[in-house]
């Protein structure tokens, strides 16, 4: 179907997401499957005398010619999407009309198509994931090593390594790796149970005792594990879990953008996200590099947190052996929170693979803050050489508030100098341990050995994924 720029559009349906994960949520993906869903039944009822060879070869020729104006014609009389599409199918294959759907309810169709299109959109996620890590392990390998100051509350506080600062994001990302990696190999299908699980029908058709038979037949045509107990649907904790599972992964995503438009303000200037030659950043203002990429994330990462509450409302909603209040909602929850995070690791990915690291503004920052680091270190120390600890708290206390009114009046930090020129410090501590001390750049503990062993970590674990 053609855009039709006089109606609305989703943003889904252009401005977000790969083409790749439309397709996967396209009305025609979505009828394809229904059709091999219904050649896979009567390919197991043929098994029981059910259907015969002429049949499935009219349904197996016909199985591609989806024709969603005609099925939309006929939905509107009948009111029923399925059963327009099943038609559509019986008009095409006159042979194998008469067996169509035997014995099956809709949900027997659309609920394993349903965690069929669930299965592709998850190979995308886990693709595109498994290409952003990789990209950060290259980011850690490279500056394992590089110093800079860290922010707790926002304010400067010890140093730590850039490498060390993307594990933090890659980490998370590699417990979202595996936690849809362990969603997609546990999903399973509703089946084939009819109208509230009981496969009554499909006992009248081919006897109680061959049920267990003709659903692992089904399974196996499919590869796709079946629920062992349904109502008319697969229970929808599933949907839950994937919903929570995505959020997962938009939450970690979000920090990490979050974070870059921190990192992107001129106060503190080390990142930037790419910027072209032609690109507009402001109407108004001709100089603004704005974050739109970032923010753009932490935007649809906000969206992809609500998800799990519908999802949830839709699990505990569902009453008895089956309520049809999460038919619509399902319709826009499932392929938007798929396309969510499916944009959300596209331009992840841009901006991890153009990040721009200012350098100049590394050393900057850390010259800058990284020396009020060191005052622990001469705490301890001078404790250790016999000092009272409280009284030489308060005087380095003292200094480093001078200190940050000179920094704050953008002066070089004078901390060094001050420390160096009190009698009482260096009663304890001699010049040159003083020195060794104010080295901020030697006190980042092992965080860069780490870094290095969660990029290895990364790396065995897509290797043997």
């Amino acid at each position: 179907m053609s855009p039709d720029y006089e109606n609305y559009l989703s943003p889904f349906s252009w401005r977000y997401g790969s083409s790749a994960m439309r397709k996967i949520w396209s009305e025609t993906n979505k009828r394809q499957l229904w059709r091999l869903l219904w050649v896979t039944l009567a390919e197991a009822q043929a098994e029981f005398g059910l259907v015969n060879s002429e049949q499935l070869v009219d349904l197996r020729a016909n199985i591609d010619h989806v024709d969603v104006p005609r099925a939309l014609d006929i939905e509107a009389e009948t009111q029923h999407d399925l059963m327009a599409e099943l038609l559509v199918f019986a008009e095409q294959a006159p042979i194998g009309k008469p067996i169509l759907h035997l014995g099956a309810t809709s949900t027997d169709i659309e609920d394993n198509a349903d965690v069929l299109r669930i299965r592709q959109s998850l190979n995308l996620i886990l693709d595109q994931l498994r290409e952003l890590l990789l990209n950060l392990v290259e980011k850690i390998e490279t500056w394992a090593d590089t110093p800079i100051i860290a922010f707790t509350h926002l304010q400067p506080a010890e140093p730590t390594t850039l490498g060390y600062r993307f594990g933090i994001y890659a980490q998370d990302l590699l417990q979202d790796l595996q936690n849809l990696h362990s969603l997609h190999q546990h999903l399973r299908g509703k089946g084939f149970k009819g109208a509230v699980g009981s496969s009554a029908a499909y006992a009248e058709l081919i006897g109680v005792k061959n049920l267990p038979y003709f659903e692992q037949r089904l399974s196996d045509l499919l590869d796709l594990p079946f629920y062992e107990i349904t109502t008319q649907v697969y229970p929808r904790k599933q949907d839950l879990e994937t919903a929570n599972t995505l959020a997962g992964l938009g939450c970690s995503l979000h920090k990490f953008a979050f974070d870059l438009r921190i990192l992107q303000s001129p106060e503190i200037g080390e990142w930037s996200e790419p910027f072209s030659n032609k690109q507009v950043g402001s109407s108004a203002m001709p100089f603004k590099r704005n974050p739109i990429q970032a923010e753009k994330i932490d935007s649809l990462a906000r969206l992809l947190a609500q998800m799990p509450r519908l999802a949830w409302d839709n699990a505990a909603h569902s009453l008895l052996e089956r309520t049809l209040d999460d038919s619509a909602n399902r319709r826009q929850m499932l392929p938007e929170m798929f396309l969510i995070a499916d944009e959300l690791l596209q331009v992840s990915q841009k901006l991890v693979a153009g990040l721009r690291i200012d350098q100049v503004a590394l050393s900057r920052n850390l010259q800058r803050y990284g020396v009020f680091a060191s005052v622990e270190r001469i705490l301890m120390a001078s404790v250790r050489a016999g000092a009272d600890r409280q009284e030489m708290h308060e005087r380095l206390r003292l200094h480093c508030l001078d200190a940050w009114e000179a920094v704050r009046q953008g002066n070089p930090n004078p901390l060094e100098g001050i420390i160096a020129t009190d009698d009482k410090i260096m009663q304890y501590l001699p010049k040159n341990e003083m020195v060794n001390l104010m080295k901020i750049d030697t006190h980042l503990g092992n965080a860069p050995e780490r870094c290095r062993r969660l990029a290895s970590k990364i790396k065995e674990t897509i290797s043997f994924g």
